[in-house]
């Protein structure tokens, strides 16, 4: 009785093709776990360029953002001083903001300031300037009035779809300032400042904290998520490899073994014997 030709297991797990096999392996394990490291790197760096940008000394507002002038890329989440006067008569309210785990309100208050520039303040404009966080619009401390020197954190203004369900209210979805400039009788800088202290915090309104900024952009460190997707290619790459090798090694060693694809000898099948003929009948 002939013996049965070997199968694809047997022909996979002879020790020669572990020659393929361990390197494919460790390949696939290393491009893995280098990707996931530099992708690591990458949300590291983005952490460490808000928390760096928060901890610098303040510089004053004209040095990093004029009143006419577009919000340099550089300016997100660094801390400014400014100088000028308050107009409480100009109060907003930004809501669906997150404290504690609580949805609130960020109470806006525009101050009119040259931004430190006191060469020309002919033309002053406004800076919307977060105050601080409240459970509700009623919760909320009075607008404060008077002079003020202040230090926050510069921020752009937001961009969000939201539509504003009443714009005769002074309730915002969201901290934009074309939508502030209906609520304000004043030029606005592009974009707002985060009062840093937290003595402003006051009347049932919570602090707004350096872990409210807006995340680092997806550029910060783009090299590393770079360098992450190019693992994961590498990857995948090695898998097509040992594919390919290994469908060429089968195919050698079927040859080798006269073993067809199917898995039968490579031998043509034998005719049938004994098989009845048709009888021509003879002539009468």
């Amino acid at each position: 009785m002939p013996s049965r030709p070997p199968g694809n297991i047997y022909l996979l797990t002879r020790p020669p093709m572990f020659l393929l096999h361990v390197p494919a392996v460790f390949a696939v394990v290393a491009a893995i776990m280098l990707g996931n490291w530099q992708l690591g790197a990458w949300q590291a760096h983005r952490q460490d360029r808000a928390a760096e940008l928060a901890r610098v000394d303040p510089v004053p507002l004209a040095d990093v953002l004029g009143r006419d002038a577009p919000f340099p890329a550089a300016g997100v989440g660094r801390p400014v001083t400014m100088t000028g006067r308050w107009l409480p008569d100009d109060v907003t309210y930004v809501a669906g903001r997150e404290h504690d785990g609580r949805t609130g309100f960020w109470v806006v208050v525009p101050l009119l300031t040259c931004g430190d520039d006191r060469t020309d303040c002919s033309h002053p404009s406004a800076m919307p300037v977060v105050l601080g966080w409240s459970g509700t619009v009623a919760d909320a401390a009075a607008p404060p009035t008077g002079e003020a020197d202040l230090t926050g954190w510069l921020q752009p203004g937001e961009s969000d779809d939201l539509p504003d369900d009443d714009p005769t209210d002074r309730v915002l979805p969201a901290l934009q300032i074309a939508d502030l400039l209906q609520h304000v009788h004043q030029d606005l800088y592009g974009g707002y400042v985060i009062l840093e202290s937290p003595a402003a915090a006051r009347g049932g309104m919570a602090a707004v904290t350096p872990a409210s900024l807006p995340k680092a952009p997806t550029s910060t460190a783009l090299r590393n998520f770079l360098y992450a997707i190019e693992w994961w290619l590498f990857g995948g790459f090695a898998v097509f490899l040992w594919w390919r090798w290994t469908r060429d090694e089968l195919a050698a060693a079927r040859a080798r073994l006269g073993v067809a694809e199917d898995g039968r000898d490579g031998e043509e099948p034998p005719q049938e014997t004994g098989a009845p003929t048709a009888r021509i009948p003879s002539e009468p």
